[in-house]
């Protein structure tokens, strides 16, 4: 994935965990064995996700105005 900050990480974890809490597909292929090494930890799924650029969240980062 592109240069995240920490925050904005944290940000993109946070909120696909929550959808992966609250019943939405999970999109990295996981077989029953790695879910229950895992827990069926949704921060833990969402962290795969990350790894394999597969969240489908953007970042917008504003870009300061030109002057004129």
């Amino acid at each position: 994935m592109k240069d995240l900050t920490k925050y904005e990480r944290a940000r993109l974890l946070g909120a696909r965990a929550l959808q992966i809490s609250q019943g939405a597909p999970i999109l990295v292929k996981l077989d029953e064995a790695q879910l229950e090494a895992i827990n069926f930890n949704p921060i833990e799924i969402a962290k795969l996700e990350l790894e394999k650029d597969l969240i489908p969240l953007d970042i917008v980062r504003p870009m300061p105005k030109k002057a004129s």
